[in-house]
């Protein structure tokens, strides 16, 4: 696709002043004409550094109004849609919501797009559950614990019996947004550091695979760019380089901030993890990622040294 071609396309981000979107959008403002679709209900001030740029357009409302969604999506030539209730404590206080948000709004999506038009969705590594032996590809099946899990994954299964649509399975996200969110664990982790100088442990030994939030939102450009050979696939997204346990990453913290870490041996997560995922073939599509961890626990010091203390997160 040239550049004469992206100029002209309009890209749809719902839920797009959320943790990805408010920094998906820089990646995508300067070639795309894009239109950001947010209720807003967390953060009125993450998208302002847009506001006056030509190619950025914002629209308030929800999923959830039909009308309005069908015909956004109409309009546009690649939509990116993000907006959903994330993680178990929000999908399971509202139980209902997580059904119409993060199932129902994308199947209608997916029921009104063309085959023309490029779509890119987000599911979640949470799919897979707990996996104690191997190593997770796209072909391992899907087990996920949560409501949360569960919900996502039905709307990656609709986006992929849908012509014209990629979906990534995304690792554990961390790094800095204009919309934080300090649920996320390395997030956590940082922030309980710095507030605390103390981690609380449990289930130590189960693995998770991370990734830098700036690698997610180039993986995002680089299926827009390479469109005719990465359409109509599922991708795993993370950082081969990450997959660690709790306990590893904490000590990771711990070369950063002085911390002690306590073990907590009788309590246990509602979304149980514990996986090794292998991003082997997006990896083959050409996309290496940039970011690795100390240069993100670096980025959240600083953040968080900015922001203070307030709770940032999805509750």
């Amino acid at each position: 696709m040239n550049s004469q071609g992206r100029n002209k396309m309009k890209v749809l981000i719902t839920g797009a002043a959320g943790y990805i979107g408010s920094e998906l959008i820089a990646h995508l403002i300067n070639e795309y004409q894009v239109t950001a679709f947010d209720n807003m209900m967390y953060d009125r001030t993450s998208l302002l550094r847009y506001a006056t740029h030509p190619n950025f357009s914002f629209i308030e409302g929800d999923v959830r109004d039909t009308k309005t969604l069908l015909k956004l999506v109409a309009e546009h030539d690649i939509i990116i849609p993000l907006a959903a209730l994330v993680g178990f404590p929000l999908c399971d206080k509202d139980p209902r919501g997580a059904a119409e948000i993060n199932f129902a709004a994308n199947r209608l999506i997916a029921d009104s797009k063309s085959s023309e038009q490029m779509l890119i969705y987000p599911c979640t590594n949470s799919g897979y559950g707990v996996v104690k032996d191997g190593v997770c590809t796209e072909e391992s099946p899907l087990n996920p614990v949560s409501l949360y899990g569960k919900t996502k994954v039905q709307a990656e299964q609709v986006y992929r019996d849908t012509p014209g649509c990629t979906t990534f399975r995304l690792a554990t996200i961390f790094g800095p947004s204009s919309r934080m969110r300090s649920d996320l664990l390395v997030n956590n982790f940082v922030w309980r550091a710095l507030q605390d100088r103390l981690i609380v442990l449990y289930e130590c030994e189960f693995m998770r695979n991370y990734v830098h939030i700036q690698d997610v939102c180039r993986a995002f450009k680089h299926v827009i760019d390479n469109w005719d050979s990465c359409k109509d696939e599922t991708y795993n997204l993370g950082n081969d380089a990450l997959n660690m346990n709790k306990l590893q990453l904490a000590e990771q913290i711990a070369q950063h901030i002085p911390l002690e870490v306590v073990r907590a041996e009788f309590t246990s997560d509602p979304d149980v993890r514990d996986y090794i995922v292998s991003s082997e073939k997006f990896y083959g599509q050409g996309f290496m990622c940039q970011y690795d961890l100390h240069a993100g626990i670096h980025q959240l010091i600083n953040t968080y040294g900015m922001i203070g203390e307030p709770w940032y997160g999805n509750y």
